[in-house]
């Protein structure tokens, strides 16, 4: 599977005056977030516990909607979205922590379940990239965590999303494994995909092409 080139834009993400609140707006978790994220880079966001960071994610993943404020995909306003389930398919990947691979399924049948219609030979392809190749047919728990952890940035891969949010993509990995994965963004983010990474460790953080700090539910 070879990897597409994404068009050039200006910015892939943009939030303006984003707040979220509970409570009837007694309490809120993020308070007037505002800053673009742009096709072609790596952005990442550090954080302190109970920091809004997961949230944060969430809203720019069109997951959760926002109390108040706007959030532009390209030149496209979430509120005009007609199908968000359709959008956030066809343009967004999910990579997590924990890889959630289901322990019954090979490598192959994993990544298939995010798209079904990937023939073998483009699941190979994929993995061919990420040097696991010869895991296609092993099961997770065949596996090392670093290789289960790739095979779940593979099939967030699967579909060629515009953008990959990464939720404490290395944290289960050692710090050879960590590097390989940053290294994997920047090659992403260089054929224009848009890469926003929520990690604690700020050596990693100090890879990507912006940094956000996550504080009391402001960025600093």
């Amino acid at each position: 599977m070879k990897l597409k080139q994404k068009t050039k834009i200006n910015a892939k993400i943009k939030l303006e005056n984003i707040f979220l609140s509970y409570n009837n707006k007694k309490t809120y978790v993020l308070k007037d977030i505002s800053f673009s994220v742009f096709s072609w880079e790596v952005l990442s966001i550090i954080w302190v516990n109970w920091s809004g960071k997961s949230t944060l994610l969430s809203i720019l993943s069109t997951l959760l909607k926002p109390t108040s404020g706007d959030i532009v995909y390209e030149n496209m306003n979430y509120k005009d979205i007609k199908n968000i389930d359709d959008f956030r398919k066809n343009n967004i990947g999910f990579i997590f922590q924990f890889h959630y691979l289901i322990n019954y399924l090979s490598v192959k049948e994993n990544i298939n379940l995010a798209n079904e219609k990937a023939s073998k030979e483009e699941i190979f392809d994929l993995l061919k990239l990420l040097g696991i190749q010869n895991l296609i047919d092993k099961y997770p728990n065949e596996i090392s965590g670093g290789q289960r952890q790739r095979v779940a940035i593979a099939r967030a891969l699967i579909n060629n999303p515009k953008i990959i949010f990464a939720d404490e993509p290395t944290g289960n990995l050692d710090s050879k494994n960590s590097l390989n994965v940053f290294e994997l963004f920047k090659t992403l983010a260089n054929i224009g995909t848009t890469i926003i990474v929520a990690t604690h460790d700020k050596s990693l953080a100090l890879l990507a092409n912006k940094i956000y700090e996550v504080k009391d539910g402001k960025i600093e």
